[in-house]
């Protein structure tokens, strides 16, 4: 990616002789988000900026990941980053022995950022929520009724790849939220480890014990349960205990996928991954990484083999431009169903109107003010 929500006031200028902690600015950490690890050198100017930025975008794939859900110019988009931001940010697990056509969307989180670009919130979509999938010609689907995640595979299916796969989900979602979308995210979760590791770990709080589902410890090494079945070796359980401490790249990205054995199942995991964003978040802010060139460029690097990225009509360069000087407010992480399970009468996870009241707010730029009426949405993590 915890958050003060009260909106900004002016204070006082501060004293000639006092100085202020500078902080690096909210475009550099939400980009880290997307991927894109960018530094503007300061007094460098326009030219300079955007030549800086052309050239450290060049790795980043660039593909259309929303279709018919993205923003018309009559909701506000076009090729200006002016007015409001909303972004859909999706993990998948793609390993080399998949194929895309057998992907599922397992982390799914919408980005809104205000037409003030004072703030920005995350609210995390639960995998399993029940959604009707409209059809989708380019992967010959007919539509229907599935799970969230399910609608990325089935957008996927008959050579339409995991862009195919994005277009299908955001258009479920904008029918399901009337959340339209100025761009897309796709994030591969092997590729994002490398991006953790060039940051040299992030500070991780796991807030109750975990046993993985997915990893296993094979001679202190960490290999996924699935492979160590097949290369006949038994393993010792890969066990996240409570407490704070720094964590390598693949530790903190098995802890943020756990949801088996979690008091609140999914929307706990929704949480943790929210949790990551903001500790990279915060790592790539600290330490002098963003303004080391050397160690931009190494992130830049192990991004470019983690993402997939869709900013619309507005050019990569211009759209991190056009977010340099957003002030440096935390990402705010928000909740759905209060953070626990929320069924229909057939037992199905569906929203409820606290957060079908959210989106809408969403959709309508208002959700500063809906965060203040509704302090319970924030999911406040360490």
């Amino acid at each position: 990616m915890t958050v003060a929500v009260d909106r900004p006031t002016e204070v006082p200028a501060a004293p000639p002789t006092a100085r202020r902690k500078r902080r690096s600015p909210l475009w550099a950490r939400l980009t880290t988000t997307f991927g894109v690890v960018l530094l503007v050198a300061s007094g460098g100017g326009l030219v300079g900026g955007r030549m800086v930025v052309k050239q450290t975008t060049s790795s980043i794939a660039v593909d259309d990941l929303t279709g018919d859900a993205a923003k018309t110019l009559e909701e506000g988009g076009g090729s200006t980053i002016e007015g409001p931001i909303d972004m859909l940010l999706m993990g998948v697990d793609a390993r080399e022995r998949w194929a895309d056509d057998a992907l599922h969307s397992d982390t799914i989180i919408i980005l809104h950022i205000p037409a003030t670009h004072d703030q920005a919130y995350l609210i995390s979509v639960p995998r399993d929520t029940e959604v009707e999938v409209p059809a989708f010609a380019r992967s010959r689907y007919e539509g229907g009724t599935v799970k969230a995640t399910e609608a990325f595979y089935w957008g996927a299916q008959n050579g339409a790849g995991m862009a195919g796969g994005s277009q299908l989900l955001a258009k479920t979602l904008k029918n399901m939220t009337g959340i339209s979308f100025d761009g897309a995210s796709i994030i591969n979760f092997g590729g994002f480890k490398s991006v953790i590791d060039e940051l040299g770990g992030v500070e991780m709080c796991v807030d109750q014990q975990v046993t993985s589902k997915h990893m296993v410890l094979v001679d202190g090494k960490p290999m996924y349960l699935a492979e160590a079945r097949e290369a006949g070796e038994s393993g010792k359980p890969v066990v996240h205990k409570v407490g704070c401490r720094e964590m390598a790249g693949w530790e903190a990205l098995d802890y943020a996928r756990q949801r088996y054995g979690l008091k609140n199942g999914d929307y706990d995991r929704q949480r943790h991954q929210q949790q990551l964003i903001k500790a990279i978040a915060k790592k790539a802010s600290e330490g002098g990484v963003l303004s080391n060139p050397l160690r931009i460029n190494s992130l830049i690097k192990a991004a470019g083999k983690a993402f997939t990225l869709d900013t619309g009509q507005i050019e990569l360069t211009d759209f991190v431009l056009g977010l340099k000087n957003v002030a440096a407010n935390d990402l705010v992480l928000l909740r759905t169903n209060d953070g626990t399970f929320s069924g229909n009468s057939s037992g199905r996870e569906v929203f409820n109107e606290t957060s079908l009241k959210m989106f809408q707010a969403v959709k309508n730029d208002t959700l500063a003010e809906f965060v203040l009426d509704h302090p319970d949405v924030i999911a406040n993590e360490k």
